[in-house]
């Protein structure tokens, strides 16, 4: 048996806030499909929200930096501790040995060996 569909295909103003989610679908479509067929992917980031919410609630701290690259600077060292965290990787020890190989000369070409990522590999290894 045979089953036929009729699709009636309503048309939507581009505008309107429904043709606007409709748009936002279709523009996302390939990464929707994916989060439906891929199990390991999780269906909200309350893990990256709660992992930031530390540094959410301290970043009135940057509000004292003195100027805005003192912000970007604080900002970029709460970035490095949390990723530290998220790897397992203890930020005082990676900041330490990281600064260190710098100063000594680490080429700046090869700077992904001192992403927090790979820093047990680089102790260890």
């Amino acid at each position: 048996m045979r089953v036929s569909l009729t699709h009636h295909r309503a048309r939507v103003a581009g505008k309107s806030p429904l043709g606007e989610a409709l748009a936002y679908i279709a523009k996302h479509w390939d990464v929707l499909c994916v989060f439906l067929t891929d199990g390991r992917i999780e269906i909200d980031n309350n893990t990256v929200e709660r992992t930031i919410r530390p540094i959410a609630l301290n970043r009135k701290n940057a509000l004292f930096a003195g100027h805005d690259a003192g912000a970007e600077n604080w900002a970029t060292i709460a970035s490095l501790i949390e990723t530290c965290k998220l790897n397992a990787v203890d930020p005082f020890a990676y900041l330490s040995s990281t600064l260190t190989a710098i100063l000594n000369g680490h080429r700046q070409m090869h700077i992904d060996v001192l992403m927090p990522w790979n820093y047990s590999r680089r102790t260890n290894g």
